[in-house]
């Protein structure tokens, strides 16, 4: 689990970042979850945008995303989610 402290060190991180993925109106599927996994591995944080027609909320969005990758939640902010996960083979972010 993530502390306040590495929360604010990783949303500071985050916000040069732009949203490399969309969830629309499908919705969360393993394919995406599968996408979203390789990103995190690559990159330790992203941004995900949850679009206007998405049938679901974005705390759903978020949580399904979160159980799918096994990563933490940094925030949610408007329809954007930014996730967390420490990579096993090119680890970029030191955590304060």
């Amino acid at each position: 689990m993530l502390k306040g402290k590495q929360k604010r060190f990783l949303r500071s991180k985050a916000h040069h970042l732009n949203p490399i993925f969309q969830v629309g109106k499908g919705g969360v599927n393993e394919n995406m979850v599968k996408q979203i996994g390789e990103a995190l591995e690559a990159r330790e944080l992203i941004k995900i945008s949850v679009l206007q027609n998405c049938e679901m909320d974005r705390d759903t969005v978020a949580e399904k995303l979160i159980q799918g990758t096994k990563a933490e939640l940094v925030q949610v902010i408007g329809n954007t989610i930014v996730l967390y996960k420490e990579s096993r083979e090119n680890k970029q972010i030191d955590l304060p």
